[in-house]
């Protein structure tokens, strides 16, 4: 069977049967599969992520494990986070704002200045070309069109620097030749009459061409922006305002004015600098202020959380320092008086308490010496039960049957007071359970015997060593084999054993009747019966479960139990290898591996019949489809 193979999982210890992290590491570079071409196949972020990938979201993570364990904990730091967050956000998206405004304000403050300026230099231009062109004309044609191109080229000129000079550091001014224009323009300037001319520190080819071409479609003024070059080859953002002129011989030539945004851009830049200390400041102070606020809150909160683990460690005594009467003092008071409620009540637990395990105590030894007396006479009377009729002979024996559980029942009492008082005392040493099991299944023989039952044992081709006491754990799987046996009804009962990862475990499995939901923990419960209406000289004196469970967390193991109706039902027995080390799993499952694929069969069958179209089926058939299971079951343990 499956369970055989459960001893061998543990080898010679944790670190005998699996390789070094070198080796494994050296043998993963040779193969290639660390940075093979697949890194992350299907279901990366599952089990088949490779171990290169592990590797690196465990060193990412690793750093990150205590300031995440800092957050968790910290109640004052979220707080203060969340502030600094909500109130960053807020700062910039005011700040946004505010720079929007103002840029939009610099913007139209600009725009209206510009076209006011340059409205006012067109003009003045168009004046300076008239008064120009009714003056008196000269003699010959050919010397007067030679001094007119003349006059010409320094008429434009003398207009460039005369509207530039009332500008300096607020605009330029450029003048370029028009694609309508009779005179082309020419690269030489010593023949031009319409070269560029530019009046501060703008460049000419600065003008954009697109904004030239709609001064040649269309005279009006039209105004853009754009970056600009300076004569340090330094490029400013710029509002160039255009239009197309006459000049005093009525050719077409185009008049820029440049605006360079210098100031404003100083003027909001200076604007985000004062915005930004302002908001670097209102962000620390927002912050200062929620660690005040929350520091004032928390502090009794840590206060009240420090004192209650304190009187959760038994230290009664404790109580809340009460300062002022806002809400935080009527807190620390109603805290105080639910401790001191809780202190008076816990007094009156621990001294009834004490009461009644004196008075079991008490009782149970005083009732030894009469019992002691009893025994004897009922002793005296069950050998000469022969001499009697039968009726007395028969109350002979019921009488000394009723004194044996009568001593059991003393006995276990006994023990259960020394559990209460904290006196049970450990004697661990270095025990084979397998020889534990076989002293307990020798003894259980003839019960099983009466009940028609047969004890196996698997998993003992091993030792199973640990440190334990070992009449202690005689006494636990006695109670857990006899209670097996009883509630068997006939059937085998399987013990196996197991030991790995640190731990030994004893598991006793029976097929009878089963317990019923949550039956599994209240079977541990003193006195407590899963039939109630069983006999009570049946199934012991309804302690032994109660202190097989103090048994095992006295050598700080487990004692669980499993049952399912009409399949029996297993208990499981865990210990450390090592006395006083803490368990950190087990080498067997609590519940049986023969009901797993039960349970795995019955949900095949009814996929199969889902997918068949059928509803359900019919009770008959379901149930005999149990019994059949159980069968098998039975039959595959028979084999194992």
């Amino acid at each position: 069977m499956a369970r055989n193979t459960a001893p061998n999982r543990t080898g010679g210890g944790r670190g005998a049967g699996r390789e070094s992290d070198v080796s494994k590491f050296g043998r993963l570079w040779r193969s290639g599969v660390l940075f093979s071409d697949g890194l992350l196949p299907e279901g990366a972020t599952g089990p088949g992520a490779r171990p290169m990938v592990r590797f690196f979201v465990r060193w990412v993570r690793r750093p990150l494990l205590p300031v995440m364990r800092l957050w968790r904990r910290n109640i004052q730091l979220r707080v203060v986070v969340a502030t600094l967050l909500l109130s960053l956000g807020v700062v910039l998206l005011l700040g946004l704002v505010v720079i929007g405004q103002v840029r939009n304000g610099l913007l139209e403050a600009k725009e209206q200045t510009a076209q006011s300026q340059a409205s006012g230099g067109f003009a003045a231009a168009e004046r300076m070309a008239d008064s120009a062109g009714s003056g008196p004309s000269g003699g010959e044609d050919s010397i007067r069109g030679s001094r007119g191109a003349q006059n010409s080229g320094t008429w434009l000129t003398n207009l460039v620097e005369q509207l530039a000079s009332s500008g300096q550091g607020v605009y330029s001014v450029v003048a370029l030749g028009s694609d309508n224009s009779e005179s082309p323009f020419l690269g030489n300037s010593s023949l031009t009459t319409r070269g560029p001319r530019a009046g501060g520190d703008i460049r000419p080819e600065s003008i954009p061409a697109d904004l030239r071409k709609a001064l040649d479609d269309e005279p009006g003024p039209h105004r853009r922006y754009a970056r600009v070059y300076q004569q340090d080859s330094t490029r400013e953002p710029a509002l160039i305002v255009g239009k197309r002129l006459n000049d005093a011989r009525g050719n077409p030539f185009q008049l820029y004015y440049v605006f360079p945004f210098i100031q404003e851009e100083e003027s909001l830049s200076l604007v985000k600098g004062t915005l930004a200390t302002a908001g670097v400041f209102v962000v620390v102070l927002l912050g200062a202020i929620a660690w005040l606020v929350v520091r004032q809150v928390v502090t009794p909160v840590r206060m009240a959380a420090g004192i209650s683990e304190r009187l959760a460690a038994g230290r009664l005594q404790e109580r809340m320092k009460v300062t002022g009467e806002d809400d935080i003092a009527r807190l620390g008071e109603s805290f105080n008086k639910m401790a001191q409620n809780l202190q008076l009540k816990i007094q009156q637990l621990e001294e009834l308490s004490r009461m009644q395990r004196r008075f079991v105590s008490d009782v149970s030894h005083e009732l030894r010496t009469p019992l002691t007396t009893v025994r004897m006479a009922a002793d005296v009377i069950h050998e000469a039960r022969e001499d009697f009729d039968p009726v007395t002979a028969r109350s002979a024996e019921l009488l000394l049957g009723q004194l044996d559980r009568f001593e059991s029942l003393l006995a276990d009492l006994l023990e259960i007071s020394r559990f209460d008082a904290g006196a049970a005392n450990l004697e661990p040493s270095a025990v084979d359970l397998r020889d534990v099991v076989h002293r307990v299944v020798e003894g259980s023989e003839p019960l099983a015997e009466r009940k028609g039952s047969r004890i196996r044992v698997k998993g003992d081709e091993q030792p199973v060593v640990a440190e334990m006491d070992g009449r202690r754990i005689e006494r636990v799987l006695r109670n857990l084999v006899d209670n097996a046996v009883e509630h068997g009804e006939g059937r085998d009962v399987v013990v196996r054993l197991a030991t790995g990862g640190g731990a030994v475990a004893v598991a006793v499995r029976d097929y009878g009747v089963g317990l019923k939901e949550g039956e599994a923990e209240r079977v541990f419960n003193r006195f407590w019966r899963a039939d109630p209406a069983r006999a009570r000289t049946t199934g012991g004196t309804g302690l032994g479960l109660s202190i097989a469970l103090e048994d095992a967390r006295l050598h700080g193991g487990w004692l669980r139990a499993w049952g399912a109706p009409g399949d029996g039902s297993q208990f499981l027995l865990v210990l450390p290898c090592t006395a006083g080390e803490p368990l950190r799993g087990s080498p067997l499952r609590l519940e049986p591996e023969d009901s797993r694929r039960k349970r795995e069969r019955a949900r095949e069958r009814q996929r199969q019949a889902v997918a068949a179209g059928i509803a359900s089926a019919p009770a008959n058939g379901a149930t005999g489809g149990a019994r059949n299971d159980e069968r098998a079951g039975h039959s595959g343990e028979e084999r194992g």
